[in-house]
């Protein structure tokens, strides 16, 4: 019989295997082998005969094209292997495209160069047992506010396993305390299919069609959001689906269709803090989950307060932003005169003790040697002291802030401690600075010579706090989005449960929102 013409329609190109010809598609020409002659009628008029010797040609000549062409093939696709598709939620083309390539196909993992800051539109949001929020977009995922882009596949392998994974739908963790099996579970929905986890494993099951765990729930949702009781009136959980709201209760499992007519369409949506937000490019807007109403100056830039982005735009109120945003503060400290300094990122907050305004600054400006993301803050005898990784900063408290000479120095050298640390702060009128590393406070006397640790106690009630303050009416230290208030470095030493949670943003900043 005539071989088949195994070359693809278009000629493989010349310069990634320049030594084919274009024009030449048919293999036993290329082999040096004649076709046979067809008549008019398309009947072959002779038989296709070969030597011994011309049957071993055949096979190795063979054998050395298929090697070419897969050579040409994979080079052809490394070419892709990089490329990132910007921008929209109609990545989902390409997402479901990618799962028709293999578990070890790599070649749809396009995470390389993602920047959040550069405006990502993400796919879906949920935040984890211990508050840290994970933000997805295509095969990758971003964990907290700042930080780089991993694959997803890392934390929920079996995702990948199951589901060639190019893309998340929508994701939330389940409140529903009545029943355990589901309670605190991250489900996450992926075109037909939803994946349950508990502490980052896949329950026996699952996956699982949506409509025999969501009945009445339809299927490549765009977005979902827990909403328990009494955010709604039950245990409940909103799905969204373009135009269409559907709110699911957890406990009776009936649906009840919603016209939210004042939000945007959420390309994806989560809880963070006790408000709920819509994200719409990279966009967000805060609203009420039983109406979907929205109250305020909406939308707001997602980069402004929830991802550490130093500069991308002019238009920005910088003190509204750091004002109300929800990454959580590096640093914070009060001087003597009571002015309070909170540090985030590339900015950072002054607050007037006689007038009590906020105004906001880029580190930079006051700090130029620090320039952003300092570790810890204290003051001490008109003195700023900032710690960063391992060198310690010393400026002058009174405007313009100047570095002292020989400063930064290393951090052991200074206090007798290894950094990087939690926090550091002085309380009024003495001369003890309490430095926090990992879950143990150290003192160190600021009066001695060296300064050493002279005293170190466990400090477990509140676990790795992100900033602490003292001043006249006690303590308080941050954790993310908020801060825990005691009486006295006594009574936090000696507590055993954690107090009232305050809002950073609304209690200590006055975000109206």
């Amino acid at each position: 019989m005539v071989h088949p013409r195994i070359f693809p329609a278009h000629p493989v190109p010349p310069l990634l295997c320049p030594t084919y010809s274009p024009v030449v598609t048919d293999p036993l020409t290329l082999l040096g082998i004649k076709e046979p002659s067809r008549s008019r009628s398309g009947t072959f008029t002779q038989n296709l005969l070969l030597e011994p010797k011309d049957t071993m040609r055949l096979l190795s000549q063979t054998l050395c094209l298929c090697l070419a062409l897969a050579l040409c093939q994979a080079d052809h696709h490394a070419g892709h292997t990089n490329d990132v598709k910007p921008g929209g939620h109609n990545d989902h083309q390409h997402g479901q495209n990618d799962h028709q390539h293999g578990q070890n196909d790599h070649g749809h993992h396009t995470g390389f160069g993602l920047d959040r800051c550069k405006g990502l539109e993400m796919d879906a949001v949920v935040v984890n047992e211990e508050g840290v929020p994970y933000f997805f977009k295509g095969d990758h995922l971003f964990k907290g506010f700042h930080g780089k882009a991993e694959l997803s596949n890392g934390s929920f392998a079996e995702l990948d396993d199951h589901h060639h994974l190019g893309h998340v739908d929508a994701a939330f963790r389940m409140h529903y305390e009545d029943n355990p099996t589901e309670h605190d579970h991250i489900f996450f929905f992926l075109d037909t299919k939803v994946f349950s986890y508990y502490k980052h494993k896949l329950e026996d099951g699952y996956p699982k069609d949506i409509s025999a765990v969501f009945p009445g729930i339809p299927d490549h949702l765009t977005a979902a959001v827990v909403c328990p009781k009494p955010d709604c009136d039950e245990d409940s959980v909103i799905f969204f689906k373009g135009d269409d709201i559907y709110h699911y209760n957890v406990r009776t499992k009936k649906v009840d269709e919603k016209e939210f007519k004042s939000m945007p369409n959420c390309t994806s949506a989560f809880r963070y803090a006790e408000h709920y937000y819509c994200f719409h490019g990279h966009q967000f807007s805060k609203f009420d989950p039983k109406t979907g109403d929205v109250h305020g100056r909406y939308p707001k830039e997602a980069r402004d307060y929830f991802m550490k982005c130093s500069k991308f735009g002019n238009t920005t109120d910088h003190v509204e932003r750091e004002q109300c945003s929800r990454v959580h503060l590096d640093a914070i400290t009060s001087d003597d005169a009571g002015n309070v300094l909170a540090f985030r990122g590339h900015y950072f907050l002054d607050q007037d003790a006689a007038t009590e305004k906020w105004t906001a600054d880029p580190i930079e400006k006051h700090f130029k040697e620090l320039h952003s993301n300092p570790d810890a803050v204290f003051t001490y005898e008109n003195h700023l002291y900032m710690v960063k990784d391992n060198k310690i900063y010393v400026y002058t408290t009174a405007e313009p802030h100047k570095l002292l000479e020989g400063y930064p120095k290393a951090l052991k050298d200074e206090i007798g401690l290894e950094g990087p640390i939690s926090a550091a702060f002085v309380c009024q009128d003495h001369h003890i600075a309490h430095v926090v590393k990992g879950q143990t406070i150290y003192d160190i006397d600021l009066k001695a010579s060296p300064r050493v640790p002279v005293k170190d106690l466990p400090f477990t009630t509140v676990s790795s706090i992100d900033a602490g303050m003292c001043g006249p009416k006690g303590v308080k230290i941050f954790k993310g989005n908020y801060y825990y208030h005691f009486d006295s470095m006594k009574v936090m030493l000696m507590s055993k449960l954690i107090p009232e949670a305050h809002s950073v943003p609304m209690e200590l900043f006055g975000c109206d929102h």
